[in-house]
């Protein structure tokens, strides 16, 4: 959601220049020996993907992939048929609300709301809604570790949260090459670690949950350029990741595809 371009730029060596994701342009470069590596991506596999639908939200859950649509008056949660991308479920969030990140918890699903600070619970099988927590600041992107649900709320800072009631358990800030890094959206937990969509960029990054230091930059700009969106807000997010097939899923808001896709470096 949220409209115009952040200023921020890009730390990483390897980077296009005009790119950037820190606060602000550090005085001197990096030593190479500390900059961020990045990493390209191979194309698996496409399928359609509601090309109308604000994402921003999407995970892989007990076999179905499962989408947050966002825009006030259009929110809903979703379950979508991968193959065709036609939309088998959905459960509708209050028309004053603008839904946000999506995360699944035991026999649950939870979104939020990205100012009301309204947190969404759901059976996944039906999508009714069935209960709501209150939680802090923003609501943008979620995730979970097992053990607790992760928040982004557009800054440099990322959320622990306890999963039954949603009260901050600890935090931590994310750096890129010892630099603050905001703007984090869309998150998913992949492998020990935390993948995140910047808004307004065509990376993602990988975040150390334990220390918040980014440390790798996964470059989609090739998805992107394949989509060739015309609207400024049909920006790269949303990221699934099947555990158990090890397959990991991206598309973007607005965008007419979901890309399966392997990173270079797995």
């Amino acid at each position: 959601m949220r409209t115009g371009a952040p200023a921020i730029f890009l730390a990483a060596a390897m980077l296009v220049p005009s790119m950037a994701f820190a606060q602000a342009r550090p005085a001197a470069a990096a030593p190479a020996a500390t900059r961020v590596p990045m990493t390209g991506v191979t194309v698996v596999a496409r399928y359609p993907h509601d090309a109308t639908a604000f994402t921003e939200g999407l995970i892989w859950h007990d076999g179905a992939l499962y989408e947050s649509v966002g825009r006030e008056g259009q929110s809903d949660v979703r379950r979508v048929r991968l193959a065709d991308g036609k939309v088998e479920r959905r459960g509708t969030i209050p028309p004053a609300q603008f839904g946000e990140g999506l995360a699944a918890w035991r026999n649950e699903l939870v979104s939020l709301t990205w100012h009301d600070g309204i947190a969404h619970r759901w059976d996944p099988k039906t999508l009714k809604r069935h209960g709501q927590s209150r939680y802090v600041s923003e609501g943008w992107g979620l995730t979970g570790d097992g053990r607790a649900l992760i928040q982004s709320d557009g800054t440099a800072t990322l959320r622990f949260l306890d999963p039954a009631t949603l009260k901050v358990r600890r935090q931590v800030s994310v750096t890129l090459n010892g630099r603050p890094l905001d703007q984090i959206n869309e998150l998913e937990w992949v492998d020990g670690a935390i993948l995140a969509n910047i808004w307004h960029q065509p990376f993602l990054v990988r975040i150390d949950p334990a220390s918040g230091r980014v440390t790798r930059i996964i470059d989609l700009r090739p998805l992107v350029a394949e989509i060739a969106a015309t609207d400024p807000e049909a920006v790269a997010n949303g990221i699934a990741y099947d555990a158990a097939k090890k397959r990991l899923f991206v598309t973007g808001k607005l965008w007419p595809t979901v890309f399966e896709i392997r990173l270079s470096d797995r």
